[in-house]
């Protein structure tokens, strides 16, 4: 190993996500420097080295049969480091690690982790933000809340809460509906990411997606619930969304009928990560607070039909 002596960390690691990503660009926003720094470290790399890493042609870095030999190495090197940090922070019982998608993390638990906060006044929080698929089991992250059918093979995963879902609009639009299909005759707000349709709820009264009408397009659902909140038009929102908006009356809910789409939300953790007292905590109140929050309406359950 003494001749690693001869090489910064800083050079490989820039090498390394070059090669991985393809792009300059791609490695600064994930090293979180700037594309100079980025390609100073590349080019003292290939100066240590004494050889060309990439050829440069147009602003465009290919790779050379060196770092192509290079890159699974240098990647399972620095997977490895990565572990080897992230041991240090297992099984520490004052702080948690949370990966959870931005919607949910936006629009429900920023605002009850301080409900957390008096029930475990000892454990630091940090919220990762991100759609991403993380594995516990080799990054920095404790736990992880997914929205997906489950199970997750190879991961410890708890089921939360059913997932359901049900139109929202502004208090004026409200007006206009009496019965079901009176949402046909409103603009439709939609989000072409969701991975449910408005059939999960329509089939409860015998009705199809083809009555209803066009509307605006937003490829977030905090977005459409600020489009529907807006008078925009009718948005099929799920309940961790909307809560607060409805209890706030900032949406009305014009019928009380919330089925399930089939996912769930879940709180997942690694098998080979240690269980401690601040995951259990965690996971518990969780798994209340979401069952309190929600304030499902009477009639919510009912299949109609």
């Amino acid at each position: 190993m003494k001749t690693l002596n001869q090489f910064h960390l800083s050079g490989l690691r820039a090498v390394e996500a070059v090669a991985r990503l393809g792009s300059i660009k791609a490695a600064a926003e994930e090293l979180g420097v700037t594309v100079g720094a980025v390609s100073q470290q590349v080019q003292k790399t290939e100066a240590q080295l004494g050889v060309q890493l990439f050829e440069r042609q147009n602003r465009i870095l290919l790779p050379t049969p060196h770092v192509l030999a290079m890159q699974p190495h240098l990647t399972s090197a620095m997977s490895s480091l990565a572990t080897a940090v992230a041991t240090t922070q297992r099984g520490r019982e004052d702080a948690l690690t949370i990966s959870v998608a931005p919607v949910f993390a936006g629009k429900w638990l920023v605002w009850h982790l301080k409900a957390f906060n008096r029930v475990c006044p000892d454990v630091r929080v940090r919220v990762e933000a991100t759609v991403d698929l993380i594995d516990p089991d080799t990054s920095d992250v404790d736990l992880c809340i997914r929205v997906g059918k489950g199970p997750y093979p190879g991961l410890n995963a708890e089921k939360l809460l059913n997932q359901r879902v049900f139109p929202v609009c502004s208090p004026a639009l409200a007006e206009e509906i009496r019965e079901p299909a009176d949402i046909g005759k409103l603009p439709i707000i939609r989000d072409p990411g969701q991975i449910f349709s408005w059939s999960t709820w329509l089939d409860l009264f015998g009705l199809d997606e083809s009555i209803l009408q066009d509307g605006p397009t937003f490829s977030d659902g905090s977005l459409c619930l600020d489009a529907a909140i807006a008078g925009q038009g009718v948005f099929l929102a799920w309940e961790t969304l909307a809560v607060y908006a409805v209890k706030s009356g900032q949406v009305i809910s014009p019928f009380p009928q919330r089925p399930a789409t089939g996912l769930g939300y879940w709180l997942i953790s690694g098998k080979n990560a240690p269980r401690t007292k601040a995951k259990q905590a965690f996971g518990n109140w969780l798994k209340e607070e979401l069952q309190d929050s929600i304030g499902r309406p009477k009639g919510a359950d009912e299949v109609t039909g």
